[in-house]
């Protein structure tokens, strides 16, 4: 058995590896990591950081402290490629530490390391530490505000630390709108208060209203001034962009989605079971003790648990649905299945089952190798979307599946232990480099290049913060929401004005105003198949909406 302390080392070790591998390794990749990107690259080049924007539009969806993390990243390092993954990567360690630290102080060392290896084995939470998404940074926000009101409600730290969660909430709506999430736990701290007073409880009705208040200034510190500076500009960009991320990006948003619609049961059916394996496998044996102990009036259990059934509940009434929504409680659930991971642990169907996933997971990798490497039509067609030959990546995963299950057959649960971290290290290192060249355009760009002097301006159809970011070229697009069709004739209306230049778009808009056969062939990338068009690719004419909206992208 190891002691307290090397076992602490040995998670900070792993921990630091597992997260951390891979950093400067890749590019952003879509859906999101580019957008990010892409915004914090014109901050640093366009000194505008108080205004987020994409290609010269503003970009009203999310409010900027994430891409000022990118951005002064960037600004440090010169590089977004290293730049992009690091907040979100150290972001992921300190939530490690304050699940570690909380389970420690409510119980004992041995259940906060428990509690943060729980963690850091857990499917969706390691992904998003090394995702360049909003996400983990929302979350290490939300469990800084656990960690603070825990500190407080439960274990009587002082006052301070309850307002430093709340003013955490603050910074977490100023990173996303949802970052008020512990404001939830205490709907089940007020009740048990009300029908199971303790000797001891906490007094000052002031203090635990100042809290909100505090995370509203935190806010107020941006969207104040965001106001004031809206309101004198006079220009009706500003004034939409207000009112989009006040509005649309928050109550509707939440209350009238319009994408990603999912009915209620969509989290309990498809994102936790997989998401947040191993976890997940255990609750059938958590789920009487966590009964136990809220019969015991464990407060230590019933608030981080009544966060994570809220946090499940908050996002399951909203019609719109995406299994990342889903992270921001799995560290609280961590937590409160720590004290009982190691009981559950000696029994023999959890071994089981933990055995058989990766089990499943081997006999999968393997036979979708060996399909691959034996030519198996069914096998190709799941590469399709990304022009990849994975085959000896996932075979190298399989034989290290078999490896993880030969070194844990005296001990099943530990066949996790095993494969996670090869699965995360194989994914950082060779898997980068096969999915790199199918998740950038860079290949449609050296294609370009070999055609297109330097400095040739270009036009973007169906922007794509990607291909601005990767450009060599001096970019102009017609608005990310802007219609197709208003697109095209803009482009066709610019190239006329600009009969040096070149319009880059996919294969797949099905443009009308110009004749696809005289464009030259860019190659397959993002699901699609990109073409430039010249001057001489414009039919006679082409129907002008309205008058162009031009962005002018800044570059790297």
């Amino acid at each position: 058995m190891l002691s307290n302390q090397k076992a602490t080392w040995y998670l900070a070790l792993a921990a630091l590896v597992i997260i951390l591998a891979g950093i400067g390794l890749r590019q952003p990749w879509p859906a999101d990591e580019p957008r990010f990107a892409q915004v914090a690259v014109e901050m640093v080049e366009s000194g505008q950081w108080f205004f987020p924007s994409r290609g010269g539009e503003l970009y009203p969806d999310k409010p900027p402290v994430f891409m000022w993390a990118i951005a002064a990243f960037y600004a440090l390092l010169g590089s977004i490629k290293w730049a992009f993954l690091l907040p979100s990567a150290l972001s992921g360690l300190l939530t490690l530490f304050l699940v570690y630290d909380l389970g420690k102080r409510l119980w004992d060392k041995p259940t906060g390391l428990i509690a943060s290896t729980a963690l850091l084995i857990s499917l969706q939470f390691t992904l998003q530490a090394k995702t360049a998404q909003i996400d983990a940074m929302l979350c290490v926000w939300v469990t800084l505000g656990c960690y603070g009101l825990l500190r407080q409600l439960l274990l009587r730290d002082g006052w301070h630390w309850y307002f430093i969660g709340c003013a955490a909430m603050g910074v977490g709506m100023l990173t996303k709108g949802v970052g008020f999430l512990p404001l939830l736990m205490l709907l089940p701290y007020f009740l048990l208060r009300w029908f199971t007073p303790q000797t001891d409880e906490l007094k000052g009705a002031w203090r635990f209203a100042m809290g909100p208040l505090l995370m509203c200034l935190v806010v107020g510190f941006w969207l104040v001034p965001m106001l004031l500076l809206v309101s004198n500009s006079g220009d009706p960009a500003y004034a939409l962009y207000r009112d989009n991320i006040l509005f649309k990006q928050t109550v509707k948003r939440y209350a009238e989605s319009w994408h990603h619609i999912k009915p209620f049961w969509y989290y309990l059916v498809s994102v936790i079971p997989v998401f947040w394996l191993p976890l997940s496998l255990l609750l059938p044996w958590l789920v009487p003790k966590w009964w136990h102990a809220i019969k015991q009036q464990d407060r230590r259990i019933i608030l981080p648990l009544s966060f994570v059934v809220l946090v499940i509940l908050f996002f399951s009434i909203s019609p719109g649905k995406r299994g990342v929504y889903m992270l921001p409680a799995l560290p609280m659930l961590a937590l409160v299945s720590a004290p009982y991971i190691k009981d559950i642990l000696t029994k023999a169907w959890p071994n089981r089952l933990i055995f058989a996933v990766v089990g499943l997971l081997t006999l999968l990798t393997g036979a979708l190798a060996l399909m691959g490497l034996t030519g198996s039509e069914k096998a190709l067609r799941l590469t399709e979307d990304y022009p990849v030959k994975p085959w000896l990546f996932l075979l190298c995963l399989a034989l290290a599946g078999v490896v993880s299950l030969w070194l844990s057959r005296r001990r099943l649960y530990t066949s996790w232990l095993y494969f996670i971290p090869a699965l995360w290290l194989l994914y950082s290192t060779w898997g980068y480099s096969l999915l790199g060249p199918a998740r950038t355009p860079e290949h449609v760009f050296a294609s370009m290049q070999e055609i297109l002097p330097a400095q040739t301006p270009v036009a973007l159809v169906s922007m794509k913060e990607q291909f601005l970011l990767f450009s060599p070229y001096p970019m102009t697009h017609f608005g990310y929401h802007t219609a197709i069709e208003d697109q095209q004739a803009w482009a066709w209306a610019w190239l006329e004005e600009n009969p040096e230049g070149r319009v880059l778009v996919s294969r797949q808009e099905g443009l009308n105003c110009f004749d696809l056969d005289k464009a030259i062939d860019l190659g397959f990338a993002h699901r699609e198949d990109w073409l430039l068009l010249a001057n001489d690719a414009r039919h006679a004419a082409c129907e002008q909406p309205s008058a162009a909206k031009l962005y002018q992208a800044k570059t790297k």
